[in-house]
């Protein structure tokens, strides 16, 4: 059996193209779970942003109430 080159460095050179094209892709995949990531970390401190928010509110509505029923009492 007799090796072709001409065939032999058309099918090296897929090789390569497809060995490019997987780096290429492994690369964007590597940035995309680092954004993703970040995402993540950044959705996690809205979340305790908001439930200190909500901690906040719920003591200031406390007191008003407290005040008011206080007040409407006396």
């Amino acid at each position: 059996m007799e090796i072709d080159p001409i065939r032999y460095g058309v099918l090296w050179q897929k090789v390569q193209d497809y060995e490019r094209r997987f780096d290429a892709m492994e690369a964007k995949m590597d940035k995309l779970e680092t954004s993703m990531d970040s995402l993540i970390a950044m959705a996690n401190q809205g979340r305790g942003g908001f439930w200190v928010g909500m901690t906040v509110v719920s003591i200031i509505s406390s007191i008003s109430g407290y005040f008011t029923h206080w007040i409407s009492k006396g």
